[in-house]
């Protein structure tokens, strides 16, 4: 009996470490958006961030008299018309916004803040300021992440204006938080992208440079041969117009910078 007794307890399996009893603790709650984990996590808001982090890089510089905002634009197949994608939308006229990471939910992001953008004209009769805006579109996706039902939104947002305190620059994540930059990148290749823009940006940057370090950014980390058809730039100035650049003008822009 004694030697049947220790024959079992080899075969007993060993009991799991530390490290791995939190790690089955947290996969018991990736499913759930409105549990913390034991650790404290949403573990839904770190699976959106990975849909960002998958999605085609796009960055923006604050410059000292404008913004520009920029963005890979590859189709997955030669079939596709390249002239139906679209990854930078007008807000108001003159903030305007790009995205990395699910595309569906930037439709759904863009409509509410057009909208919320018009109920504030229809109140003071002015475009909305950059940051009240940010906090509009901000708060939609906070409430993402505490309703039962719904998931959270697969994008990280730049969203870029001028308004009566001059040229901003913000990112709003999937959990709702925003911050303002000088010069940022998100998607798949934001390291590479950022380490770039940390090199080269510059205080005293004009709006003009900004596109020539936004096209080189974008050229360090690209995968082919960069042209006016597969990246899409916008820029708004102290005109306060946003404007989304024609191919011609990027390929102009790229002659620039070879």
């Amino acid at each position: 009996p004694g030697g049947a007794r220790r024959r079992r307890c080899r075969h007993r399996r060993p009991y799991p470490t530390a490290r791995a009893r939190a790690a089955m603790s947290e996969g018991a709650y990736s499913f759930s958006l409105t549990t913390f984990s034991p650790s404290g996590k949403l573990v839904q808001i770190e699976y959106a961030l990975n849909a960002v982090a998958a999605g085609s890089t796009s960055l923006g510089i604050r410059a000292k008299n404008g913004v520009v905002i920029a963005t890979e634009k590859k189709a997955p197949t030669i079939l596709i018309d390249e002239s139906s994608l679209q990854k930078i939308c007008m807000l108001t006229s003159s903030i305007g916004a790009v995205y990395s990471g699910m595309g569906p939910d930037f439709r759904v992001l863009v409509a509410k803040g057009r909208k919320a953008a018009q109920a504030y004209f229809r109140v003071y009769r002015e475009e909305i300021p950059v940051l009240q805006l940010v906090r509009e579109l901000a708060m939609v996706m906070q409430e993402f992440t505490q309703s039962g039902g719904v998931r959270p939104f697969g994008i990280s947002l730049l969203l870029a204006g001028f308004d009566h305190s001059g040229p901003h620059l913000y990112q709003i994540d999937p959990s709702g938080s925003f911050i303002a930059w000088k010069a940022n990148a998100i998607g798949k290749n934001f390291v590479n992208a950022k380490s770039f823009l940390e090199k080269r940006f510059n205080e005293e940057m004009e709006l003009e440079d900004a596109i020539h370090t936004a096209l080189l950014t974008l050229k360090e980390g690209f995968d082919g041969l960069v042209d006016q058809h597969n990246i899409e730039i916008a820029i708004v100035g102290d005109d306060k117009k946003f404007k989304i650049l024609t191919p011609a003008e990027i390929r102009d822009y790229l002659a620039e910078v070879d």
